[in-house]
């Protein structure tokens, strides 16, 4: 069991090493490969000579990502327990929820620009658009797998509404509303690039632009070092909070059947 977890671990950190190897001699011998692939030394030296700048910009990313997952958190749990709870707010919602996800982020995001300015909250309302579908979603599929023969038992036992939904519903919800988060999560800070990338002050996203524009190609990749990073960060603490959650889930459940066969 450990070689197997080891394994997992080195075996892609060992492919990575590499790739960074081959990276690194290819940009070598080949210099005329600057200006499209810098060499991993160049992009080192990114970090090391510029560290003020670009934390200030991943700072201002960080904030529009945090704020944008909290409120398409709070949105899409919101919006699955009112369509659970309410056939027709379902009958309602559920066919703009869809639709708002069928227009492309990057059609929409000059409109909120327009109407929010170049500041942090036009990025904030883009992550939140693009983030509570598939919390919303997600949620709502897990309330209405939960089994109906425990539906039936709760009912036969007078719990009341709020003790079906707090005791039977979320805890059997809680894995569909995971799948939604980490999948949220994994396009958080893409929809925060793309909002930066509009225009504004400050943002990693303004910072590629820039790069761009000015042909610092190393400052591009470094960038984008960054963004992986903090994307792979919160999907681990994602998967953290869910391990946590569920092994509690599960330990309480087994207690509870073995209190209740003793």
């Amino acid at each position: 069991m450990k070689n197997s977890k080891t394994g997992q671990v080195l075996l892609p950190a060992g492919f990575a090493l590499l790739i960074i190897v081959f990276w690194a001699v290819l940009t070598q011998y080949y210099r005329g490969l600057y200006w499209i692939i810098p060499s991993p030394f160049s992009i080192g030296k990114v970090f090391f000579s510029h560290p003020g700048l670009l934390l200030s910009h991943a700072i201002v990313t960080v904030m529009e990502t945090l704020i944008g997952l909290a409120l398409s958190v709070f949105l899409g749990s919101l919006i699955a327990i009112a369509m659970d709870r309410w056939k027709t707010v379902k009958d309602t919602l559920y066919p703009f929820v869809v639709v708002s996800q069928t227009v492309p982020i990057i059609a929409l995001a000059p409109l909120f620009v327009l109407w929010f300015g170049y500041g942090v909250i036009a990025k904030i309302f883009i992550v939140t658009l693009v983030c509570f579908f598939p919390i919303a979603v997600n949620l709502y599929d897990g309330f209405r797998q939960v089994s109906v023969e425990h539906l039936r038992l709760f009912k036969s036992m007078n719990a009341s509404p709020w003790q079906i939904f707090r005791l039977l519903k979320i805890p059997s919800a809680l894995p569909s509303f995971f799948t939604g988060f980490k999948l949220a999560v994994s396009y958080s800070v893409m929809a925060a690039i793309i909002g930066e990338w509009l225009g504004g002050f400050k943002g990693l996203g303004i910072y590629m632009t820039r790069a761009t524009k000015s042909y610092q190609t190393a400052h591009v990749f470094a960038i984008i070092i960054i963004i992986s990073a903090f994307s792979l960060f919160l999907y681990g603490l994602v998967l953290l909070l869910e391990h946590l959650l569920l092994k509690w889930q599960f330990t309480h459940l087994a207690e509870y059947k073995d209190t209740s066969v003793t």
